[in-house]
């Protein structure tokens, strides 16, 4: 790519075509907003080519209310206990807003992978997710000669006000120019889809390559606010290794527990889990815990006894609701990446991600071209977490209709109990037929070697929270043991 690069010639007008192109930019900014319009735009490019001047260039008559800079420097404490894209997660600007990295997840992926197979899926993953949910990518290459980047550090480095700006990394790539230009030309041929593609700005000349950098954003954004922006829809990808699982009314509920039973083993798996919970800890492996179910299905109480065999100080429950304004202003997986713990912790969600293809399935609140996409999606949401070396585990509460009846009628006869029952809860029961389809296809297309679905039997609130805690304990010491 940057070999077939085209220079264009300097013109004594790009300092005014400059001016034009911010006060445009202005001006669509204010569509931007209106229209919900989610923007990243991404600099990349050789050390001294000139990132944080066409930044400012940029930015110059912009509303500041509506972006946010980003400056992608050494990851910090808690950044390097999370996955890879963890951070460029959490910061995803909401929709009507622009995000302008100075770096990115490329810096990241170069510093500490070298630049793998593997860390370039990820990223390619990452980018097609967001651009199928409405947002706009631009990514720029600022490049540069190696002759005039060394003119660029000496001057730099010549200056008191500015030396601080230049560190040895940055001689270091100067020295090895021509060895590091064919590495990445190639990340930029492997992470340049139809969808998210490279802008190769050769920017020797400050005011022509700011003038190349503000067109290319004034007329993808006039585009996406008039078509859209552009998604790769539902392209072909491998399917992940999926686990065989029965259907709901396949489902035998008789399984029971007598008191006696019940309390000798929970204790037993509570001592075990407590043992265990202090080694992964000490060898910092994350382990995510999901619990989905029927309404009443028990999952509090199944989440309640598994926290009482932890440490409090390695945990978190993480209760699941409606997603809030903040949420639905951004990727329906933000709310989760941003609840994803430290190595060495664990989080149990109570409801999940898997709320896209089911509630908002059922209630008609999601597209059907959207939640369908979701099976890949979620897929590769916790494929990533698992190469990052989580323990994935996912639970279904089973019980049948009038098993939840009877609890219903509980909850609403019982004064203490009455705040679990709610109207929604009535209604979604009306809507059984459609969840159990829902759920089924759920459990089909989401149960992987990565990251099971483990269906409880609930009938029996005993036997249940011990089926829990006795999987938990079982897939955990797998874990361990495979260190």
């Amino acid at each position: 790519m940057l070999d077939q690069l085209h220079i264009p010639a300097p013109s004594p007008d790009d300092k005014s075509r400059c001016k034009t192109l911010q006060k445009e930019l202005a001006g669509l900014q204010q569509e931007v907003r209106r229209s919900g319009l989610p923007i990243i735009v991404l600099f990349e490019g050789w050390s001294a080519a000139g990132k944080g001047r066409t930044i400012g260039e940029l930015i110059s008559e912009l509303d500041p209310r509506g972006y946010q800079v980003y400056s992608t420097a050494a990851p910090e404490p808690s950044e390097v206990r999370r996955p890879f894209l963890w951070r460029f997660w959490r910061d995803l600007p909401p929709r009507g807003e622009i995000a302008v990295l100075d770096r990115s997840w490329y810096r990241r992926a170069a510093e500490e992978t070298a630049l793998s197979g593997e860390r370039l899926t990820e990223i390619n993953l990452f980018e097609r997710q967001l651009c199928d949910d409405g947002y706009l990518i631009l990514k720029f290459f600022l490049h540069i000669g190696r002759e005039e980047q060394r003119r660029r550090l000496e001057k730099l480095a010549g200056k008191p006000a500015t030396a601080w700006r230049v560190d040895r990394a940055d001689w270091e790539q100067n020295r090895r120019y021509d060895t590091l230009a064919p590495k990445i030309d190639a990340l930029l041929d492997a992470t340049s889809p139809i969808w998210a593609p490279w802008h190769i700005i050769w920017n020797e000349d400050k005011h022509s390559g700011t003038v190349q950098v503000l067109t290319i954003i004034r007329d993808a954004i006039r585009t996406a606010l008039e078509k859209g922006a552009p998604r790769a829809g539902d392209i072909s990808s491998f399917p992940p290794p999926l686990l065989e699982m029965p259907r709901l009314s396949e489902i035998d509920l008789s399984p029971a527990l007598d008191d006696a039973l019940y309390t000798a083993a929970m204790k037993k798996e509570r001592k075990k889990l407590q043992q265990l919970h202090s080694r992964l800890y000490r060898e910092k492996i994350p382990v995510i815990i999901a619990f989905e179910g029927w309404d009443a299905a028990g999952k509090g109480g199944a989440i309640r006894r598994l926290s009482r065999a932890l440490d409090p100080r390695g945990f978190d429950v993480i209760p699941i609701a409606a997603p809030s304004p903040e949420a639905l202003a951004r990727h329906y997986l933000w709310r989760f990446w941003k609840e994803i713990p430290k190595d060495g912790h664990m989080a149990i969600f109570d409801r999940t991600w898997y709320g896209r293809v089911m509630v908002e399935r059922v209630e008609g609140l999601t597209p059907a071209e959207r939640w369908r996409m979701a099976y890949r999606e979620i897929n590769e949401f916790e494929r990533s977490l698992h190469d990052w070396g989580a323990v994935i585990l996912k639970f279904w509460l089973q019980i049948d209709p009038d098993t939840q009846l009877k609890r219903f009628t509980d909850r609403q006869n019982t004064p203490e109990k009455r705040y679990k029952i709610t109207e929604e809860d009535w209604r979604n029961r009306s809507k059984w037929a459609e969840y159990e389809d829902a759920v089924n296809e759920m459990l089909q297309h989401t149960s992987t070697e990565y990251a099971p679905w483990v269906i409880v039997e609930g009938n029996n609130k005993q036997y249940a929270r011990l089926k829990v805690l006795r999987t938990v304990r079982k897939y955990l010491e797998a874990r361990l043991e495979q260190r």
